[in-house]
């Protein structure tokens, strides 16, 4: 018998026989449950908002296509959002393949819409490429309610987790006064059980419908948050031309924006470019309205032709030899830039969009571009002067900073690690088991080097407040010593020629003091790290140390607390343990702040002691992490068993971006309102 069952397994394949009844066929909206990531690209607060964007994407081509002019969005107080358009309306007629209604076969087939067959299906150009949107909506919706108005009624549909409730109904007819007389309108629920969060931003989706808004100049939005009672509407007759001027509204500009519309073998082509006095280059590509975090062809064809374009005109006007011609990265500095191009059949990578990929876009961009700047050049002289000037100035400086950052690179490998900046480095040499910690001071870089654990921890101390890199180039950062220390400590390089992995830590740890000076110094070293070690926060290894504000004891008994509230808590479950050890009944009360209890202003930083119903408590401040002994400060902060580490994390480079210009730049106006604005949400301010 047992011989019997050897042939069996042998003649299917042994142990790992694979046949056909290893294949699993996943139908209809199941591969959107299976696997969700792949559709909207993740099941965290972002892809939960990207259901939004899915829906309002087929209002924005209807509108692109020229039948909508307004679109609607709704978040609920019941958490689900409706989106409605002023388009034709999804048809509701039986479709002959699927034979069902078109309006359920668009929202419970894959690839099912009017996107595919061209200029013949309705849709000349669409950002909803791959016609996967509203149906992976459906799929990872509790219920969704569709409703469409066309020929004088009003027809509704129900769905659960992507499944019909019924079919298509009449549940009304369409009033004649209403200016409305067609139009979609999708409400769904995002599933709990799918997403980590389902509560929705108003300020992402704001964010994100403004954009939308710049570029589809002429078309109306209407954002409503019934949580708050808030509705914003946005309208842009300027298109990209208004946006580039509203990115730009904080800064010293170095020319008029240039607008350049044209379209090249059915290739429409939008740009607006403008120059600032800005180090940093800021790009938005987007392709049928969809934006392109990582750019593309259009992008690339862009850079190429900017490129050429300044060039010619700075040899040909003598601002520069031909044997000097200026580089890319010259022409970048300061560079302000919206792209926008609509096509018929957009090649992105991957149903996020990502990235925009059609070889004909490149040519049609880099032609448009070259022409249109050609003549803008010769036109206006005086701005053309400006923004050579401009590309000059960066041409110089990147020589500069080049030789500064060889030397520094240079002086690492010669010197090694016998760093000037006291850097106590630790015996691993395995980087993804490595910490460097960046500490605020020597007297905390002296406990820090007592307490940590030598193996893997290293230590760098900070002397006073490093350079605000946000107003400096390479050569000026690069002038300073503790950065100087840095990017040695780091070993990675620096400028164009960081390469991540030579990164000698994986874990960067910024441990600063917990008041203004700890908090303006931890600024100062994210604004570093974004402007030039941004690789570092991408790949996750930057954090930021979360240093205890109070020791409270009780007895023998003593526990840390992070925060004023967290102080109070602490204290009550101390008493409560001390008195039930002494059995001592317990007594109801409703103390929180108790009497001898440090208040918020209360800087003090030696113990305070006080009693509660008999029971003595000490309670210590830490004003500094100097203050802490090297065991305290190991087991509250640097013992990986114990510590509260927060990673930081770009959600929005664009916003993160402009957050840096307005509270490190060198405008005053805005960082005055910025403070202003933002000064009630304040807590625990140290001063």
């Amino acid at each position: 018998m047992k011989e019997e069952k050897k042939n069996k397994a042998s003649a299917k394949g042994g142990k790992s026989a694979y046949t056909s009844e290893n294949i699993t066929v996943l139908e209809g909206l199941e591969p959107v449950r299976k696997r969700p990531g792949m559709y909207i690209g993740s099941t965290s607060e972002t892809g939960l908002h990207h259901l939004v964007w899915e829906v309002v994407d087929n209002a924005v081509d209807e509108a692109m296509a020229g039948h909508a002019t307004k679109v609607g969005v709704l978040i609920q107080k019941d958490g689900g959002v409706t989106v409605v358009d002023n388009g034709r309306g999804i048809p509701v007629d039986v479709h002959k393949q699927t034979k069902k209604s078109a309006l359920e076969t668009v929202l419970t087939v894959l690839h099912a819409g009017g996107k595919f067959g061209g200029e013949a299906s309705g849709y000349k150009v669409s950002g909803g490429l791959h016609g996967v949107g509203v149906s992976v909506v459906n799929a990872l919706s509790t219920l969704l309610i569709a409703q469409v108005k066309r020929d004088g009624k009003v027809y509704e549909q129900k769905y659960k987790i992507g499944k019909s409730q019924g079919t298509v109904k009449v549940v009304g007819k369409v009033d004649k006064d209403d200016p409305e007389q067609t139009g979609t309108s999708i409400t769904f629920y995002p599933d709990k059980s799918v997403f980590e969060t389902t509560e929705f931003k108003f300020k992402t989706v704001l964010e994100h419908l403004r954009s939308q808004a710049y570029l589809t100049k002429g078309l109306h939005f209407i954002i409503t948050d019934e949580r708050i009672g808030l509705t914003y509407q946005y309208y842009f007759e300027g298109g990209i031309l208004s946006y580039i001027k509203q990115l730009n509204r904080n800064k010293k500009v170095k020319n008029h924006p240039i607008y350049i519309n044209k379209t090249v073998d059915e290739v429409l082509v939008e740009v607006a470019i403008q120059y600032t006095d800005d180090f940093d280059e800021r790009i938005l590509a987007y392709a049928n309205n969809e934006y392109n975090p990582e750019g593309g062809m259009h992008v690339t064809g862009f850079r190429t032709s900017l490129t050429r374009s300044i060039n010619n005109y700075a040899t040909k006007n003598n601002y520069v030899k031909e044997s000097e011609k200026l580089t890319g990265e010259d022409m970048r500095e300061g560079l302000t830039a919206v792209i926008s191009v609509k096509l018929p059949n957009p090649q992105f990578e991957g149903q996020t969009k990502a990235k925009l990929g059609n070889p004909e876009v490149r040519t049609a961009v880099e032609t448009v571009v070259g022409e249109a700047l050609e003549i803008y050049l010769e036109e206006h002289p005086q701005e053309a002067g400006k923004v050579i000037e401009k590309v000059i100035l960066a041409a110089k400086a990147r020589l500069a900073a080049r030789a500064a950052r060889d030397s520094v690179i240079r002086k690492g490998v010669l010197e090694g690690l016998a760093l000037p900046g006291k850097l106590a480095d630790c015996s691993e040499s395995d980087p993804a088991k490595c910490e460097l910690y960046i500490v605020e001071g020597d007297s905390a870089g002296g406990s820090a080097k007592q307490g940590r654990d030598r193996r893997f921890q290293a230590i760098l101390p900070l002397r006073g407040k490093i350079l605000n890199v946000e107003r400096a180039r390479l050569d000026k950062m690069l002038s300073n010593q503790e950065i100087k220390n840095l990017v040695i400590a780091f070993g990675a390089g620096v400028g164009d020629l960081f390469d991540i992995s030579k990164l000698r830590y994986h874990r960067v740890i910024i441990m600063t003091d917990a008041d203004v000076d700890g908090a303006h110094i931890r600024t100062l070293l994210l604004t570093l790290f974004y402007r030039y070690f941004p690789d570092i926060i991408r790949n996750g290894h930057l954090y930021i140390a979360q240093p205890p504000l109070f020791r409270v004891q009780v007895g023998k008994a003593a526990q840390y607390a992070f925060s004023d509230d967290e102080r109070d808590e602490v204290l009550k479950d101390l008493i409560k343990e001390s008195k039930d050890k002494k059995s001592v009944k317990k007594q109801s009360s409703d103390v929180v702040q108790a009497p001898g209890l440090p208040s918020e202003d209360d800087q003090a930083t030696e113990a305070t002691s006080s009693n509660i119903d008999g029971v003595k408590y000490t309670i210590q401040r830490y004003k500094g992490l100097g203050e802490m002994n090297p065991g305290q400060l190991w087991e509250t902060t640097m013992d990986p068993a114990n510590r509260v580490m927060l990673q930081v994390k770009i959600a929005d480079a664009e916003k993160v971006s402009e957050i840096f210009e307005v509270l490190m730049g060198d405008e005053v106006a805005p960082r005055k309102r910025f403070i202003t604005t933002h000064a009630k949400t304040v807590k625990n301010l140290d001063i």
